[in-house]
């Protein structure tokens, strides 16, 4: 009985207590691995109780390199427009440098990095000419450019050892005569975004277009931009007119606009009309009922609030957040040229106009910048290369380049004027 008892207690033991012969039996295999975890808790815990820099230091207690980075705006005043419903943000470009900084930091502070913005915003040239003299003095040598081409232009020759990052020019000559070797443009071109139109007409077999173009410079740069393109992928352009009329169109546009329209069948209206001025009134008034394309209805852009494929519902929302507002086309712009900054020098290149420019020009370079593609510069031009969106104002469409559109070096580059096309050659003075 005795015997029976002590059995029953054994297995009564086991049965309770996690610990049984079995796993007695077990432990002198496990010390090793025991052992080990013992002694990496205390090598991690000795670690720890460490005063801070005798051995291994946080990240966040190294010392911090401050990079300054400048954001430089020439604010025109904008001209009275028929169709002014929504003007464009007094901040356009700003915040977008502004997002730049704060993911610069979110990542740079490991590195030992700390971004801050130093802004000037005015209608005078020359108060945007003394800030640019104050910051040189004060070491500053990345500046960012929300100007025409004539203003970004004057200041880069000025300032040759200063680096250049145009955010608020499409001018085309910028990237294909003007070619000053310190600037680089994250902004599209014209001919990119015409490129991207002209391929989804092609492609849709829209081929034969009525050109619209406005009675401003830029309404004409475009409409030089759309020629191009209609030559280089097969639209025809059945009739060119100017816009003339300065009736008010709120009033007028379904006598006036069917008239003005009535010509040759068409497959588009292709419209060039960058302020807003007439365009508006031309959708659902044709002559033929044919789609509205350009700079109104059918929008080719470097960014819209639709787009929100390949994680950029986040970046969306992170600026929706900081600026109570939809992004634009600037503002993405700004953003880019910050993140290119921030790229570069968690690659550990040195801080200096020439180092940065020579890694964003050179074959290591690419950013993730919500297009779905890597983005990188053409070492000719300076151009950020970059998928091109058409939108309307509530939908993303589709995105340019369009399949089908081949290159041999990348189909990006079958966006806007292509190396051969091109006059500038910054690759060569690379040092």
């Amino acid at each position: 009985m005795t015997q029976r008892l002590n059995t029953m207690t054994s297995t009564q033991t086991c049965s309770i207590y996690p610990v049984c012969l079995a796993t007695l039996r077990r432990i002198p295999a496990m010390l090793p691995a025991l052992l080990i975890t013992v002694l990496s808790m205390a090598w991690l815990l000795m670690i720890l109780l460490m005063p801070t820099g005798t051995a291994v230091a946080s990240p966040l207690s190294q010392p911090q390199q401050s990079i300054v980075v400048g954001y430089l705006e020439l604010q025109l005043p904008s001209p009275p427009l028929l169709s002014n419903v929504l003007p464009e943000p007094e901040d356009n470009g700003l915040q977008g440098a502004i997002l730049g900084i704060s993911d610069n930091n979110a990542g740079g502070r490991f590195l030992g990095l700390a971004y801050t913005l130093e802004q000037a915003r005015s209608a005078d040239e020359a108060e945007l000419g003394a800030a640019l003299n104050r910051w040189q003095q004060q070491g500053i040598q990345l500046v960012l450019v929300n100007a025409p081409a004539a203003t970004l232009n004057a200041f880069a020759s000025q300032y040759p050892e200063l680096l250049f990052f145009n955010v608020g020019s499409y001018d085309d000559e910028l990237r294909i005569r003007h070619c000053l070797p310190n600037v680089l443009h994250t902004l599209p071109s014209r001919a990119m975004l015409t490129d991207a139109l002209a391929q989804w007409l092609i492609k849709k077999k829209l081929k034969k277009w009525l050109l619209i173009t406005g009675t401003r410079s830029q309404d004409k740069d475009y409409a030089n931009a759309v020629r191009r393109s209609a030559k280089r992928f097969g639209g025809k352009i059945v009739a060119d007119k100017d816009w003339t009329f300065d009736s008010d169109l709120r009033r007028s546009a379904q006598t006036e606009v069917p008239l003005f329209t009535q010509t040759k069948e068409y497959d588009a209206v292709v419209v060039a009309d960058e302020l807003g001025d007439f365009g508006e009134f031309l959708l659902y008034n044709t002559w033929y009922p044919r789609p509205v394309v350009g700079t109104q209805g059918l929008k080719p852009v470097g960014w819209h609030r639709v787009i929100e494929q390949w994680g950029a519902a986040q970046l969306q929302s992170r600026f929706d957040r900081q600026a109570k507002r939809w992004m634009t086309d600037k503002d993405y712009a700004a953003w880019a040229a910050m993140r290119s900054i921030g790229e570069t020098l968690s690659h550990q290149v040195p801080y200096s106009a020439t180092s940065i420019r020579s890694h964003l020009l050179g074959s290591q370079f690419e950013l993730a910048g919500f297009k779905g593609r890597k983005l990188t510069y053409r070492n000719w031009n300076g151009q950020l290369r970059q998928p091109i969106a058409l939108v309307h104002p509530r939908a993303l469409v589709s995105q340019s380049p369009q399949e089908g559109y081949l290159h041999p070096h990348t189909e990006l580059d079958t966006l806007g004027f292509d190396q051969p096309e091109s006059q500038c050659r910054l690759a060569d003075q690379i040092d």
